[in-house]
């Protein structure tokens, strides 16, 4: 018996160290799903849009969509989530437009038609080389820019927030960390141990100093409701915190007019601090 109960030790110890280092390996696949596919465009919803090749930091040709709407102060810098590509945000960009928004929507780094491979840095490089395009080469202001960014890149476009001056950043269905995130999926894992990723949200929102408006889903099946108010209660004022429903990925369709209206209340709010701003500037 002892014996027996010896083996079924180890055989227990080499089963579950040997998931642990198949989820070690196996967290880029997890963690990014990029398509390379893109069959459509903004033109098929009718939308006037420029194609853009822009580069990276460290040398790498991405590719964006820069979609302009008639007589908008405002821009938004859209950085997506994890799956697909600029493609399957068609839906989102024809909200912003309709919501009188410029939006610039880039693929990351083996997304869509852009060169290389995901990976964590390379994500921060490519959104700021976006963000740079957008100021050096289309000359938005930066009080301009509405950083957003959608689950994982959320994450991106906070630490975006913390390096530039923007406007706003808007995340939505947010995770606090990939650590955080991972505990989640993989409760009985030392996840700490295993990650090969940061994405620290929660560090970073604390060091965004623009105004900060949190959308999440009470439904949201991947990422928590939790964590949404987390990152509201570590936010910096000014800051909004903004329920919907649906699930992670359709509860800003799902969520209707409630999603609009706290964007254009939202736009409403940025527009008379920015007014207030140049009345301070001016006098």
């Amino acid at each position: 018996m002892g014996s027996m109960l010896i083996y079924l030790a180890v055989v227990l110890f080499v089963a579950y160290w040997g998931l642990g280092l198949i989820l070690y390996l196996m967290q880029p696949t997890f963690l990014y799903r990029p398509v390379r596919e893109v069959p459509f465009t903004p033109d098929e919803l009718g939308l006037d849009f420029e194609s853009v090749v822009f580069r990276s930091g460290d040398g790498l040709l991405l590719s964006g969509w820069y979609i302009p709407a008639e007589n908008a102060e405002l821009t938004v810098l859209f950085c997506h989530g994890n799956g697909g590509n600029m493609f399957h945000r068609l839906d989102s960009i024809n909200i912003f437009y309709n919501l009188g928004l410029n939006c610039f929507i880039f693929d990351y780094r083996g997304y869509g038609s852009s060169q290389g491979k995901p990976g964590e840095e390379g994500t921060y490089l490519d959104v700021m080389a976006a963000y740079k395009w957008l100021t050096e080469e289309k000359k938005v202001s930066s009080a301009d820019i509405i950083i957003f960014g959608r689950s994982l890149g959320g994450s991106i476009a906070a630490q975006l927030a913390t390096k530039v001056k923007a406007g706003a950043l808007i995340i939505e269905n947010v995770f606090t960390s990939y650590v955080d995130i991972g505990r989640k999926f993989y409760p009985y894992m030392p996840v700490r141990w295993f990650a090969r990723f940061s994405y620290k949200t929660i560090d970073y929102i604390k060091d965004v100093l623009c105004p900060v408006m949190i959308i999440h889903s009470r439904n949201d099946e991947i990422v928590p409701f939790e964590f949404g108010l987390e990152l509201y209660e570590a936010a910096n004022e000014p800051k909004e915190l903004v329920e919907i429903f649906g699930s992670h990925n359709d509860s800003f369709l799902v969520s209707g007019e409630i999603y609009r209206n706290a964007w254009t209340n939202w736009l409403k709010f940025l527009k008379e601090c920015k007014s207030q701003a140049d009345r301070q500037q001016a006098s």
